[in-house]
């Protein structure tokens, strides 16, 4: 026997489950590895769509050029003696080359470690995007660069979390980072559900209900996470929504964490920040709302960008106490820094080609090219669920996501219980078997009792496999009839 064993390690780590990777992706990716060593002959599907978690790149989005050819030049600058090959042979802009230069003279080298927070020039960019989009100035020094939106939840949980009697509202159904880290921390996860009749709104009643429920168990409720758009759901929250959130949050003293990683996926309506509501209503009643303690978060992995691999991405701090910021700083510092060459992927993010410069025609095509392809097949899967018996789903809002519910036939239900899975996890897994398309039980993330769904992501290119989805689900329902 070695020294660890399942029943004396971290009984936390043990505890915390991340479906999004869970069972079926790794079944997956045992059937991916059939097919590249050309050992499938008994799979009924000759590729793998890997449908169960948003990795653009993955699923064949083609990286942004402009972005590409400056982190060639951060990662190789002894190509910069060669810029006459570089315009002339290789198509780069001459905006490529300069914005290159810029940034490897705040950086320096990719290879050393940045300022602990971020290379500050980064921030300054930062700062420049959040009052561009916000119409409100922004402070660089409470802006803190990260390995990814992740590794910031991290960072603010970490730092919230006191004890086991720490509770953070989180939405239902939920990104299940948030319900694993809180495992990990052996703080509580105060539940409460989305509306799903509203297009998953917030419910105002539900939050109130949830945290006065735990907070007569004598839990200390100390933040609400907010992610929008939404992730599983895809919900794109109204200015009136996130103003009745801020509201309770003054209420009752709660931190706000805005998961908004998706900001640039919205299909339907706006995206309002969660920074430029609450800065509007400071302005309009600066004693009521100045107290509020808001913690954002964006990265580089998601919307048209999809850099996924490089880990880039931050957060801004608004209205904490300095000594508390102070800790959030040195738990950074304790990291070191974030990936250098991620930073430099979130400025080019937040400050890319403007119009009538060189990189600009090429970047708003291929840009728009993403978008517009993202927004046709979330329609394409839509229409496909809605010819879908017993399926029921709502209009695409945003990210990169549809949630649909599903009734399946009791007897459905009979053989998942045999199985000791529940029976969107059956439904699942034969979807897998049958398809090679994985999505994720609606289980993994949070779901009313009695209610089942799945999340499936809609970035995998061309609509064959859509198809595949239902002819599956027409011969589960038969056979389960």
């Amino acid at each position: 026997m070695g020294r660890l064993n399942i029943k004396n390690i971290n009984p936390h780590v043990v505890e915390a489950k991340y479906a999004v990777r869970g069972e079926l992706a790794v079944k997956s990716e045992e059937y991916r590895a059939k097919i590249r060593k050309g050992d499938a002959k008994d799979l009924p599907f000759d590729q793998v769509i890997s449908a169960n978690i948003g990795n653009p790149q993955q699923l064949d989005q083609k990286p942004i050029t402009f972005f590409r050819q400056v982190l060639s030049l951060l990662e190789n600058p002894l190509l910069l003696e060669h810029e006459d090959v570089l315009i002339n042979s290789l198509g780069y802009k001459s905006d490529v080359i300069s914005r290159a230069k810029w940034l490897l003279s705040q950086v320096g080298s990719v290879g050393a470690y940045s300022a602990s927070a971020g290379v500050p020039a980064i921030k300054e960019s930062i700062a420049k995007f959040l009052e561009k989009r916000d119409g409100f100035a922004a402070d660089p020094a409470h802006i803190y660069l990260s390995a990814g939106a992740s590794s910031g939840v991290n960072t603010l949980l970490h730092t919230i979390c006191a004890g086991p009697d720490t509770g953070i509202l989180v939405p239902i159904p939920q990104y299940p980072l948030y319900t694993a880290s809180l495992s990990v921390l052996d703080a509580k996860c105060v539940p409460y559900y989305l509306d799903e009749s509203s297009n998953w709104g917030t419910s105002l009643e539900e939050i109130k209900e949830s945290y006065e429920k735990a907070k007569s168990s004598g839990t200390d409720v100390r933040a609400i996470v907010i992610i929008n758009p939404g992730n599983p759901t895809g919900a794109s929250l109204s200015e009136g929504d996130i103003r009745s959130v801020i509201d309770f949050a003054v209420q009752e003293n709660l931190v706000i964490m805005a998961d908004e990683v998706y900001q640039t996926n919205v299909f339907l309506g706006a995206f309002h920040s969660f920074r430029e509501i609450l800065l509007k209503l400071q302005k309009e009643n600066s004693d009521k709302y100045k107290g509020v303690e808001l913690a954002s978060l964006h990265s580089i992995s998601k919307g048209m960008v999809g850099e996924c691999g490089h880990r880039g991405g931050y957060f801004e701090l608004i209205g904490f106490d300095p000594e508390v910021e102070a800790e959030i700083y040195k738990f950074v510092s304790i990291t070191l820094c974030a990936p250098v060459i991620g930073q430099c992927l979130v400025e080019l993010m937040v400050n890319p080609p403007q119009k009538g410069e060189p990189s600009f025609e090429l970047y708003d095509k291929e840009y728009s090219k993403i978008f517009n392809g993202l927004k046709e097949r979330a329609f394409a899967l839509y229409e496909a669920f809605k010819d879908m018996e017993g399926v029921e789903c709502g209009e695409p809002q945003g990210s990169m996501y549809l949630f649909p519910t599903i009734h399946v036939p009791a007897k459905a239900a009979e053989a998942a219980k045999k199985e000791g899975r529940t029976p969107d996890e059956l439904y699942c897994m034969r979807l897998l078997e049958a398809t090679g398309v994985c999505v994720v039980p609606g289980s993994g993330f949070g779901q009313r009792e009695g209610s089942l769904h799945f999340r499936t992501t809609f970035l995998a290119p061309g609509t064959e496999w859509i198809g595949s989805i239902k002819k599956f689900h027409k011969e589960f329902m038969d056979e389960f009839r």
